[in-house]
């Protein structure tokens, strides 16, 4: 589906210049972000609603999701939304993207984020295993057609952005993890370089439809909860920041990529890392 017999190309002469904080601002816009209960979704939830957003959050529990959402700052009087969406399963996410739908009414942003996550590296994965880690890319790119679909089919446009990692651009550092935990796994890097490639080939097929498509990868953000100090202290080590990230050190970098502040910027991958990949 193409934007010809739809949507109005945008040009710069049917364009009307914004202040920076009319740029920046989403609101009378949805987003939906799977994954948004985690240690960084969290943060890219409140973010979103922060700046205006309504907001649905999806997650495999959709009491879970629903209780994040509703802990999010009503800006302007917003309603949040929370659906259940499995994103290893085809049927569940057109479901919970229908869902998402239904509950705002529309949805403009798509923020994907969910990841069902996997263990073992070089040593250890198993073929299913790893071959079982590629469906999250599956996954963003059903939610992003769904999207996609539902701007066309709406005259609208819209954006998306695919969460992606240093680790898809640079490999990790063995002596990080030696004898303290399992190194990061070979199927994840695979996994996020394939986040970011697509990224690109999405940007390019649906910019005439006025849906821009980036990806924002961050560095080290890892929770302290589940994360091994030393390595930490490693990990450390190698940056030319010399720390870890902190999650809402990514809220401007999303806000930036979900709104018109960035509308001139498509197929792009923002790096947050620190200076990891500088060197």
């Amino acid at each position: 589906m193409t934007s010809s017999n739809h949507i109005p190309r945008t040009t710069a002469a049917t364009m009307t210049e914004h202040t920076v904080s009319q740029l920046f601002d989403l609101t009378g816009k949805t987003a939906l972000i799977s994954g948004g209960t985690g240690y960084l979704g969290t943060a890219f939830s409140q973010a979103l609603a922060e700046a205006g957003a309504t907001v649905v959050i999806s997650s495999r529990d959709a009491a879970r999701a629903q209780k994040a959402a509703d802990s999010l700052p009503a800006v302007n009087g917003t309603t949040h939304h929370g659906v259940a969406i499995n994103q290893l399963d085809a049927k569940s996410i057109c479901d919970g993207f229908r869902q998402a739908v239904k509950a705002a009414g529309a949805v403009d942003i798509l923020v994907n984020n969910g990841l069902a996550s996997t263990s073992g590296d070089v040593t250890s994965v198993t073929f299913e295993g790893f071959a079982e880690h590629q469906k999250n890319n599956a996954a963003y790119f059903e939610l992003a057609r769904h999207l996609h679909d539902h701007l066309v089919e709406r005259s609208v446009a819209g954006c998306i952005t695919n969460i992606g990692s240093m680790y898809g651009q640079v490999a990790s550092y063995p002596d990080t993890y030696k004898d303290i935990c399992e190194a990061s796994p070979v199927a994840y890097h695979a996994l996020k370089g394939g986040t970011i490639h697509m990224t690109r080939h999405l940007a390019a097929y649906w910019a005439e439809d006025n849906v821009r498509v980036n990806c924002l990868s961050p560095g080290p953000f890892p929770n302290p909860d589940s994360t091994p100090a030393e390595m930490v202290e490693r990990l450390s080590e190698r940056l030319p920041m010399k720390r870890m990230g902190l999650p809402w050190e990514l809220k401007g970098s999303l806000i930036f990529l979900s709104s018109d502040a960035s509308s001139y910027v498509t197929g792009q991958n923002l790096t947050v890392d620190g200076g990891w990949t500088a060197w």
